[in-house]
């Protein structure tokens, strides 16, 4: 599966995702780096069909206002250290592929994972 991860999240994220065996980028990584808009994340996740992962509800509203980007993790676990941020996608990663591979959005909060129809 392949990622983009939001600039609000840490790069650690990225590179957790790489070695479960994704193609992850973080926002650091493009050109624009962190100051890399909402709207240019969207194109790069639809031109390669990447998940976005934010915490950054503008891309929600996005997704059901004008269906973009192409899939969506929206993360709503609120201030988390990194480490159990980590230790949350190392715990349901499975279940991320598996509901991202038929689903466009999933809300993970600390607790669930949420298919949002």
């Amino acid at each position: 599966m392949k990622f983009i991860v939001d600039a609000q999240l840490p790069k650690l994220l990225a590179r957790l995702l790489r070695d479960l065996g994704h193609d992850a980028v973080h926002t650091l990584e493009l050109p624009a780096h962190n100051r890399t808009g909402d709207d240019e994340i969207s194109k790069i996740s639809i031109n390669e069909q990447r998940v976005v992962i934010s915490k950054d509800s503008d891309f929600y509203d996005s997704y059901f206002g004008k269906k973009e980007p192409y899939k969506l993790l929206f993360l709503t676990c609120g201030n988390i250290r990194n480490a159990d941020l980590l230790q949350l996608f190392r715990r349901n990663i499975a279940a991320i592929e598996l509901e991202l591979s038929s689903a466009d959005v999933v809300e993970m909060n600390r607790t669930a994972l949420i298919v949002i129809q």
